[in-house]
């Protein structure tokens, strides 16, 4: 055996893989016999003496490994404690220059190898995703790597808990960083931040790299921390905010978990109040707007978009009040945060690296995945057309992507499906990261052409279902993947990627490499310095409240107000003139009577003066008529007396003639 320490290391690193994987198959073959005898206690198996000899075979077998290992770590011990042997000048730099991040496989490479090799086999740039493992064993020099072409044709990343999915993401989040692009990350547990401090070296770091033929140096990367609004986050970052206007009724309709109805009652109400110039900025904004739709005044406005009944919009309102305890209040307002500043390097070219804090995503998991989806959407409706590039401007990594699609409504779905499908055109990529493929719909699924797939658990029938769909999920391969799923330790993966030419690679069992910098958080100190240097932090640290909808609805509710005011003065002045007037129609009706009283009791008067004159000129008349009688009445007489006389005397002298009696 050697004695050269790197020597020793390289061989304590495959030893320790070959301990692993002997105790994987020890473990393997052991849960295989404990099924027969099972089996074999309800007579349905008569393999099980033969299944338990086996598994005892393999349990030697891996002792025996961790032996030989155990072994090699004490030489490597001695060796590092021992001192160092002076290099001859001449010899230094050939051992300095000895690259050991792709050394060349010793010894002959297996038929699966050697295919292996020659589907990576490219001249692109690419990031490297981890060493093959054949039959148990890391092969350094033979390593799955992705493209940097094909991010933006998507990739998932999926395993249970505990499988190393974090440190995957760390690990591709670097490489495109150091290719010059940009990522943006969730950080779901606040352990990326460590992206900002070079990694620091130790005896099992330099064993796993070693065994992964890895020349591992440390490095720090350009971070950028964003907090989502009314978080309560795992660090402070600068304010992630965005106008409710700008992020639209679907997703604030899924960010409310609204049903289809609702949701297309909320398109309505957006629908008006674009159409009523009412900027939507935050929430007050949007509840003024149901809540004077719902009111007196509006009642009238609210029946002619469409029939939103006044139910629907209580839900919403209710919905509104949930959602602000969750932190909405705070993410939605102004400034909004500009996709843009996503994109930037750093002065040597490197990629910024934002992480985007969402605190306790379990308590909110319809804001967050909305939020999120929105700054992709955002992106997809900014970005110019570019097609193919040979490195995505912008990789998005969509972490816990099974909230994105909990409760989702189709139309939610529909327009996932269709931002993912075409914004590979915009120079984006994204990366789905889940525990089972089974987690993200088929449509979508069927948009991610690369995947990495850690270690599944199959305890549970539903489990064994997952694994199942898992395996259906990935290219043809003579790999008995339901298996070497189940046995994958951490840190290491099964991996198949898109080539060049957009063609899968074949199926690759890998031991993931290490991230350069720190596997862990960032120390409260880094954290500030980060903040402090941020060239963004002051344009969006202060919130803002423009003159929006609930400022012009408050003032339309005042001028209405007033205007019912000077109504009901100008109706109570009315009622006055009209009461004036009333009296005063009165008066001159009542003056009028007096006066027509008056007129009639002087005409009155002067008929009776007229009567008592005329009745004086009659009496008078009737004097004079009656003298004038009188006086006739005695000419009468005296005529007639004359004239009787005369007769009496003409008749006594007739009859004195007549009879001789007249005296001679």
């Amino acid at each position: 055996m050697s004695e050269n320490i790197e020597d020793l290391k390289a061989q304590l690193a495959a030893a320790e893989a070959a301990a692993k994987a002997a105790e994987a198959e020890a473990a393997r073959a052991k849960a295989e016999a404990l099924r027969l005898q099972l089996e074999a206690k309800g007579g349905s198996a008569a393999d099980a003496p033969a299944a338990a000899a086996e598994a005892e075979a393999e349990t030697q077998q891996a002792e025996a490994a961790r032996a030989t290992a155990d072994e090699l770590r004490t030489q490597v011990e001695a060796a590092e404690a021992a001192p160092a042997p002076e290099v001859p000048a001449a010899e230094a730099p050939a051992a300095q220059a000895a690259p050991a991040s792709s050394p060349a496989p010793s010894g002959e490479l297996s038929a699966f190898a050697t295919q292996i090799q020659g589907a990576y086999s490219w001249d692109v740039p690419a990031v490297t995703i981890g060493t093959l493992i054949d039959n148990g064993a890391r092969v350094p020099g033979v390593s799955a790597k992705m493209p940097l072409p094909m991010f933006n044709r998507h990739l998932l990343v999926a395993g249970a808990t505990g499988t190393g999915k974090t440190r995957t993401l760390q690990l591709l989040a670097e490489g495109l960083s150091a290719n010059g692009s940009s990522v943006l990350l969730c950080d779901v547990k606040g352990d990326l931040t460590g992206l900002a401090e070079a990694g620091v070296s130790s005896e099992k770091l330099l064993s796993r790299t070693a065994a992964n033929g890895q020349e591992w140096a440390s490095s720090s990367f350009p971070i950028e921390l964003l907090s989502l609004g009314g978080a309560d986050s795992q660090f402070p970052g600068v304010p992630v905010r965005a106008q409710i206007s700008d992020f639209g009724p679907i997703l604030l309709a899924r960010a409310l978990s609204l049903n289809t109805t609702q949701e297309q009652a909320l398109q309505l109400i957006f629908a008006w109040a674009d159409a009523q110039g009412l900027e939507l900025i935050d929430l007050p904004d949007l509840r003024a707007v149901i809540s004077f739709l719902t009111s007196d005044e509006g009642k009238d406005e609210l029946a002619t978009i469409g029939g939103v009944s006044k139910a629907t919009a209580g839900v919403i309102l209710r919905a509104l009040t949930a959602l602000e305890s969750q932190g909405g209040g705070q993410f939605f307002g102004a400034p909004g945060f500009d996709t843009a500043d996503l994109m930037r390097m750093d002065s040597t070219g490197r990629g910024i690296i934002s992480l985007l804090g969402v605190g306790d995503i379990s308590t909110r998991p319809a804001l967050v995945s909305a939020v999120i989806m929105f700054l992709l959407a955002n992106l997809f409706s900014t970005l110019p057309e570019v097609g193919d590039v040979e490195r995505p401007k912008l990789v998005f990594f969509f972490d816990e992507a099974h909230l994105l699609f909990a409760d989702a409504t189709k139309e939610f779905e529909r327009q996932v499906v269709q931002t993912v499908r075409l914004i590979r055109s915009k120079g984006v990529g994204v990366v789905f990261v889940t525990q089972t493929p089974k987690d993200i719909p088929s449509d979508v699924l069927a948009q991610l052409g690369s995947r990495i797939q850690h270690g599944l658990r199959a305890s549970t029938p539903d489990d064994f279902k997952k694994l199942k769909a898992t395996v259906q999920t990935f290219p043809k391969t003579s790999l008995e993947l339901d298996e070497v799923l189940t046995t994958l330790g951490t840190g290491e993966a099964v991996v198949t990627v898109l080539d060049p030419k957009g063609n899968p690679t074949p199926v690759t069992p890998v031991g993931i490499w290490a991230p350069a910098s720190v596997m862990g958080p960032a120390s409260a100190d880094t954290v500030a310095r980060i903040n402090q240097s941020s060239v963004i932090m002051g344009r969006y640290r202060d919130a803002v409240n423009p003159d929006s909808a609930e400022e012009k609805l408050e003032r339309r509710a005042a001028e209405a107000q007033a205007a019912r005011e000077e109504a009901i003065a100008q109706e109570e002045a009315a009622k006055e003139a009209e009461r004036l007037q009333k009296e005063a129609e009165k008066e001159a009706e009542r003056a009028a009577k007096e006066a027509e009283k008056a007129a009639a009791k002087e005409e009155a008067a002067r008929q009776k003066e007229m009567e008592k004159l005329r009745r004086q000129v009659e009496k008078q008349q009737e004097k004079e008529e009656a003298a004038r009688q009188r006086a006739a009445e005695r000419r009468t007489r005296q005529v007639e007396n004359v004239l009787g006389s005369v007769l009496r005397t003409a008749g006594r002298e007739i009859t004195r003639s007549i009879f001789g009696t007249r005296k001679r």
